[in-house]
């Protein structure tokens, strides 16, 4: 009788590499290899993360291109796009509603003392200045300009950077379009080139996948090394002084990935939470590793066509629309981290400023690139709209942003495969998989 190696579930091995770099992570800040991991560890970890967005591109365009182009009817894309878009957005003002009475009812602000505060400020005050001229630039834009963005003037340019997703997505609607509208005898030659070079591609993110376990273990074995760089002393001092700020994100994400995406996906899609978990426990793993959504869609995509029976003409369209425009986990940062710098400053915000940070941060999160960092920006153009607040006071959040953006992240992912389910179940394209 034959007997064979039952291979170990992609999600364990990920977990594996997860809790290893951790593991080594602590160990290496405490035995002081700092320079170790960051020359001969570090590396692998940004490879594994470029090979990930080396294949979003080419992925979101030909899968998009794809799932148009099998839609017999343009007004399915159009209704299915307002759809997508109101879903979105009503989880994101769900998110900062979360946020914003967690953050008034524990009030992380009052645990921070003045020596922490002004020894936070000093440390960061140079990444401080460039995230403030980032969003200077972007404020300075008329209130037009994400339309302008949309539309880009050379497709080869907007196709060499991945923060311009959205210009990539639209191309791909428009070519998409274009296909369906002449005749059939003429646009099935490039149809049937696309869904081959598609085929590949996913290929390609299986082979990517293989690697996903070391990659993993590369990119968590410097994150405690980042965050308190090297200083023992001061990474208890970030403890102290930003550990129930820290505390409150993390309530507020939970809430959102164990409560708010449970009662929708079980109301509107009719599916089972612990199926949807299970499904896409990868791809939340990988988004919390690299923190970033964009660097994770070829997982998500994959994971959610694969595991949860979203057809490929709605997962193409919902997904790379979602890395781009949804941001709940961010979004919840934005109003906790806000109203916590405010509180530090012993400054009281009215519920007419918090409506505005209500507002300002749904409208930041549309368009903000899906890579890691970019919620610091949304932060600093928010802290804005308040003269009272010192906007150098960003630096009280920068020591622990690298590990609450990979936390943020997670619920920005899974969030995109929520209603992708929705929408696959309300466009009657979500099937039964077979687990």
């Amino acid at each position: 009788m034959n007997t064979s190696t039952k291979k170990i579930p992609l999600y364990v091995q990920i977990i594996i590499g997860l809790i290893l770099g951790l593991g080594y992570s602590i160990l290496a800040t405490f035995q002081g290899w700092i320079n170790f991991t960051e020359d001969w560890i570090s590396p692998f970890g940004k490879i594994f993360i470029n090979s990930l967005k080396l294949i979003a591109v080419p992925l979101v365009f030909v899968s998009l291109i794809v799932g148009i182009a099998s839609m017999n009817n343009i007004r399915t894309l159009g209704k299915m796009g307002g759809k997508s878009i109101f879903i979105y957005i009503t989880t994101t003002v769900i998110a900062i509603i979360i946020g914003l009475v967690l953050v008034n009812t524990i009030q992380p602000g009052k645990f921070m003392s003045d020596e922490t505060r002004v020894k936070l400020v000093e440390k960061y005050s140079n990444k401080t200045d460039s995230k403030i001229q980032v969003a200077n630039v972007t404020k300075e834009n008329g209130p037009l300009q994400p339309l302008i963005d949309l539309v880009p003037s050379n497709f080869v340019t907007s196709a060499s950077d991945n923060r311009n997703m959205l210009q990539i997505i639209f191309f791909a609607v428009l070519f998409g379009i274009a296909m369906v509208m002449i005749p059939e005898n003429k646009s099935n030659p490039t149809k049937l080139f696309f869904e081959s070079l598609n085929e590949i591609i996913l290929k390609i993110v299986d082979i990517i996948m293989i690697y996903s376990p070391i990659g993993v273990f590369a990119l968590l074995a410097g994150v405690v090394v980042q965050v308190s760089e090297g200083d023992i002393s001061f990474a208890f001092q970030i403890l102290t002084g930003l550990g129930i700020y820290s505390l409150t994100v993390v309530l507020g994400l939970a809430i959102m990935i164990f409560l708010v995406y449970p009662i929708l996906i079980k109301r509107f899609a009719k599916v089972d939470f612990n199926t949807f978990l299970k499904a896409i426990s990868p791809a939340q793993l990988l988004a919390f590793s690299t923190s970033s959504s964009a660097a994770t869609l070829p997982l998500t995509m994959e994971r959610v066509e694969e595991k949860l029976g979203v057809s490929k003409k709605v997962s193409s369209f919902v997904l790379p629309l979602g890395a781009t425009i949804n941001m709940d986990g961010t979004s919840l940062y934005q109003a906790v981290a806000a109203v916590f710098i405010a509180q530090s400053f012993n400054i009281d915000l009215t519920v007419t400023d918090q409506l505005a940070i209500l507002v300002t941060a749904t409208l930041a999160s549309i368009g903000s690139a899906a890579v890691p960092g970019a919620g610091l920006v949304m932060l600093t153009i928010v802290l804005g709209l308040f003269p009272q607040i010192p906007i150098e006071g960003i630096g009280l959040v920068f020591a622990v942003d690298r590990i609450l953006d990979m936390c943020r992240t997670t619920v920005n992912v899974t969030g995109d495969a929520s209603v992708a389910a929705i929408v696959a179940y309300s466009e009657n394209e979500l099937h039964v998989v077979e687990q």
